[in-house]
C-alpha cells in the first residue's frame, strides 16, 4: 500500500472526505489541521521546516588500534554495523564507517586522524533501553551508571581505545509539540 504524505495532498483529501460528510473547511484550515497531525504549530511552520535547508551533517572520527577489538565493542557489543571499510593496500591502517539508529562514526587506526580520548556525544530516543541491552551483553562486564540531570539522561561508555561516547536522551519539555 503506498501512502501519499504530500501535506497539500493530504489537506485536499481531508476537505474532500469532510465535505462527502457535509463538512465544509476552508484549504487554509485544511492545510493547518495537516500541520497539526504532523507536529507543527500551524500550514507556515510547517511550510518554512520544509523548505529550510537541511541540517549539516557532522560525522566524528574516533582513532582505534589495529586488530579485531574495534570490531568486537562497536558491532557485537554496542550494535552498530559496519557500512563500509576501506584500506589503502593489505597491511595499512584500517579506516570504517559504522551505524545505528542514524548515528554515524568514523572508526579510524591512522595516526594522525584523531587522538584516543576523544569523547562524542549523541542523541538517541531511549538511553535507558540502551543501558538495559548493554546490562545483559556477555561481551564486555561494564556496569555502566546513568546520570540523571534536569535536562536528560546520560550513559557515558568507554570504549578500549580511551574515547567516551555518551548516549543522550533530553528531557521532554512543554513545547516539544511546537516543532
Amino acid at each position: 500500500m503506498t501512502i501519499e504524505t504530500d501535506p497539500k495532498s493530504m489537506a485536499s483529501r481531508l476537505r474532500a472526505r469532510l465535505a462527502e460528510d457535509g463538512t465544509g473547511i476552508s484549504h487554509s484550515r485544511a492545510l493547518d489541521l495537516v500541520a497539526a497531525q504532523l507536529g507543527y504549530r500551524d500550514w507556515n511552520t510547517l511550510a518554512a521546516a520544509r523548505n529550510a535547508p537541511p541540517h549539516p551533517i557532522t560525522v566524528p572520527i574516533l582513532r582505534t588500534f589495529p586488530g579485531e577489538e574495534a570490531r568486537r565493542f562497536y558491532v557485537t557489543f554496542l550494535g552498530f554495523t559496519v557500512d563500509w571499510e576501506h584500506r589503502f593496500e593489505d597491511g595499512m591502517p584500517l579506516y570504517q564507517q559504522v551505524s545505528r539508529d542514524g548515528c554515524v562514526l568514523h572508526l579510524s587506526e591512522h595516526h594522525g586522524d584523531a587522538t584516543p580520548g576523544s569523547a562524542v556525544r549523541i542523541e538517541i530516543s531511549d538511553v535507558r533501553r540502551l543501558q538495559r541491552e548493554l546490562a545483559q551483553s556477555a561481551v564486555y562486564p561494564l556496569r555502566i551508571g546513568l546520570d540523571s540531570e534536569s535536562w536528560g539522561d546520560d550513559l557515558t561508555v568507554p570504549d578500549p581505545f580511551g574515547n567516551r561516547l555518551t548516549f543522550h536522551t533530553p528531557r521532554p519539555t512543554p513545547d516539544n509539540g511546537n516543532r
